[in-house]
């Protein structure tokens, strides 16, 4: 949530700064802003709720000459969103700006300290405080820009990645973090900075991720100096390549994001899989694990901590490692079992699923668990990020940027990733005959040719959505493998259409909701063939007795199902612990029509960020 972008060098700040803005909006956010510093020294601050181009158009009728400048979109957290509370803020006298992710805990304290020495606050934020805080230590300490950002920050409690700027050094910026993604680019005698990297591939592929507890400050000339907010000197910041494009990160023919990253998840799973396995040898080699074969081979309990839609993959996690690799496994919201005193023991292994990387109660749940020393295993698609970072070992999903708030190839790349380390797993541990191993690892391969068979019912699905854009409610309900994907088909309609959806473990619909089952409630089944399916036939037979209106999605050549349902979506025959790959798929593209019909945004629901770092 919420964006950065900054540039010092011998370019126009401005468009580089605009454009990178515009690169992030797919993070969530109701504001921007601009601080431009031009070549008089003149801090030219332009800000303004709304969408990037309504920012932009305001300042482009001002003064946007420069080639120093920071750069925000906010996702409103402390105050409302207004044109006030948008950053970058500024201090009293108008010659500091500040741009800022995260937030601040202690600011109501430093408020009224400031308060008290004659501070006044213009916004309701938490980020003004430290614009004043940053002021009140130069006035009072006589020390310069860089060295006011570190002493403020060490009274600060919160998360954060910041920029600073001042007029009165105007040839750099000053950077930290804490707990908040911030990565700097490096051009020909020029500087970027950004929450992520995807608004510097048009400009390096040279960057260098902050390190929490670290500041930098960035110097007109090019140069760098790197510390920690304990003043400690940092020798030569590690640069590393961007991985990603700029066709990547681009709509590529597609109305939204997220359609074409539903159409990139055949591609996805094939790079998720890529060398990881071999049908040839009939061997699984997950780096990760390869490493650390003792730790995975006398796991007492594997814990996966996880949020949203990465907590659905992590339940499918489950079932895949309990029912292939006998471990005990429990799955644990991350922000749920940050906040308890879990019991962990060197024995137990932590898997952390996150797409970004940087989802903070995720991040926290780690820490957790590294102090009582468990064995920490990362599943996530950025490379370099923080979650990549903390970990003893893990894997990217390969899943390319996913840019849609709406995780779509995130969930079925992860769900990949989960099937290569149970079936790993469970060789370490000779749990699983040769047959069957070989029998999973054949299905993988004809995966994506499957999903694309699947993507083939678009226009049919199209018409369903048709059908039903107008409800109020809808229910969600599967079994087995596919209860979790009854979960994300629910979490997929609620984020991008604002439809009430919730999904259910079939058999639980007698224990309450099929009281809510009438002939306006669309209920959509998940009944692939399964050691269950009779049982969900009973199911699908009681909603129909109640007039429920059943969207089915079955295995091809169903019938049964088939004579009881008002609409069927086919997918592909696969073995039972694959098939959520699959029957997600349509529950993806249903989803996306009706909120299309509706008019929603798709690619940026309301209220919601892609990448959540703070709490």
């Amino acid at each position: 949530m919420c964006g950065i972008v900054g540039y010092i060098g011998k370019k126009k700040a401005f468009p580089i700064i605009v454009n990178g803005l515009k690169r992030l909006e797919y993070r969530g956010y109701d504001s921007s802003g601009v601080a431009i510093l031009d070549k008089e020294h003149n801090l030219n601050v332009y800000k303004k709720k709304g969408k990037v181009i309504e920012m932009e158009a305001f300042a482009l009728a001002n003064n946007i000459e420069g080639n120093i400048g920071i750069g925000h979109t906010r996702w409103a957290t402390h105050g409302e969103a207004n044109d006030v509370n948008a950053h970058p803020h500024i201090n009293t006298d108008g010659d500091i700006a500040i741009i800022h992710n995260g937030i601040i805990e202690n600011y109501n304290a430093l408020k009224k300290a400031l308060e008290q020495r004659g501070y006044q606050f213009r916004s309701q934020t938490d980020t003004e405080v430290v614009a004043h805080l940053i002021d009140d230590i130069q006035k009072n300490v006589q020390v310069d820009l860089a060295e006011a950002v570190r002493l403020a920050l060490n009274e600060v409690v919160g998360a954060y990645a910041i920029v600073v700027i001042s007029k009165k050094e105007p040839d750099k910026l000053v950077v930290a973090k804490m707990s908040s993604p911030m990565v700097i680019g490096f051009g020909d005698g020029e500087l970027y900075v950004a929450s992520d990297g995807s608004p510097l591939i048009e400009h390096t592929r040279r960057v260098s991720y902050i390190e929490d507890g670290q500041m930098a400050v960035l110097h007109l000339n090019g140069e760098i100096e790197i510390k920690s907010l304990k003043d400690n000197v940092v020798q030569n910041p590690y640069i590393e390549e961007l991985s990603i494009s700029l066709e990547a990160i681009e709509k590529g023919g597609f109305e939204h994001f997220m359609m074409k990253e539903i159409h990139e998840q055949p591609q996805a799973i094939l790079n998720s899989i890529r060398g990881r396995m071999s049908l040839e040898q009939m061997k699984i080699s997950l780096g990760g694990i390869n490493k650390f074969e003792s730790s995975f081979k006398n796991a007492e309990r594997i814990i996966i901590v996880a949020c949203g839609t990465s907590w659905h993959s992590g339940l499918i996690g489950e079932y895949l490692i309990e029912e292939l690799a006998r471990v005990n496994v429990d799955v644990e919201y991350a922000s749920e079992f940050r906040y308890r005193n879990p019991v962990l023991s060197e024995k137990d292994i932590v898997i952390a699923i996150s797409q970004s990387g940087e989802t903070a109660d995720t991040k926290a749940a780690l820490e957790l668990a590294k102090q009582k020393g468990a064995f920490i295993y990362g599943i996530c698609n950025v490379v370099g990020s923080s979650i990549a970072r903390m970990t003893d070992a893990g894997s990217y999903t390969h899943a390319g940027p996913e840019i849609g708030v709406a995780s779509t190839k995130a969930f079925t790349t992860q769900v990949s990733i989960l099937v290569l380390l149970a079936l790993q797993l469970a060789e370490l541990r000779g749990t699983i005959s040769s047959p069957k191993l070989n029998e999973f690892l054949n299905e993988l391969d004809l995966l994506p040719a499957k999903i694309e068979k699947i993507l083939e019912s678009d226009s049919y699905i199209k018409e369903i959505a048709e059908v039903f854009q107008d409800s109020s409610n809808f229910l969600y309900l599967g079994r087995g493998f596919n209860f979790p994907v009854a979960l994300e088909g629910a979490l997929k309609l609620k984020e991008i259409s604002y439809i009430h959806a919730e999904g259910y473990p079939a058999a639980e619909m007698k224990h309450g909701p099929i009281a809510l089952i009438d002939k306006n409630m669309p209920v959509v089944v998940l009944a692939p063939n399964c050691q269950h399916y009779e049982k969900v036939i009973s199911n699908v037979e009681e909603v129909k007795t109640r007039k429920g209106r059943i969207i089915a999605v079955v295995t091809e050549g169903d019938t049964e199902v088939e004579a009881l349902a008002e609409y069927v979506i086919e997918i592909p025959n696969t073995l039972e612990a694959l098939s959520p790959i699959l029957s997600v798929v349509p529950l993806q593209l249903l989803a996306y029509h009706i909120a299309v019909m509706r008019g929603c945004n798709v690619d940026q629901p309301r209220n919601l960020a892609k990448s959540v770092t703070v709490e």
